[in-house]
């Protein structure tokens, strides 16, 4: 998996962090003072980049964490058939073919951009 390790204190609001093994987008990050006994702690909120499902996590500031490496990509829609569309990836020319999101009207040469992680790919 394309990932790598950073401590949580190095975590804010917009980044990518693994939580349960998945890739999430951070929306909120807070953390709380140090106890009597222990280190500050931080609490994590995020959002699945590619399921939507939130995800929390709470860890101490100063513990190693995964981070996923997201690549953002352009791509062009080549064709739209019913819920699935071929695009082009601007840069290596390949053809992939994804699902047409909900809440969007993509048309042919269109160009969008989207998110790849391994084998995993979200429109921006």
């Amino acid at each position: 998996m394309a990932k790598q390790q950073t401590e949580v204190r190095e975590l804010q609001e917009g980044s990518y962090v693994m939580i349960d093994d998945v890739p999430c987008k951070i929306n909120a990050y807070s953390t709380a003072k140090p106890g009597k006994h222990g280190s500050a702690k931080a609490r994590v909120e995020a959002v699945g980049v590619f399921d939507g499902r939130k995800r929390s996590l709470s860890q101490p500031v100063d513990a190693k964490i995964w981070v996923p490496i997201i690549e953002r990509k352009q791509g062009q829609v080549v064709s739209v058939d019913g819920d699935d569309m071929q695009i082009m990836d601007l840069e290596t020319y390949e053809t992939i073919t994804m699902r047409v999101p909900e809440d969007q009207d993509v048309s042919p040469d269109e160009n969008i951009e989207y998110l790849e992680m391994e084998d995993q790919r979200k429109i921006v």
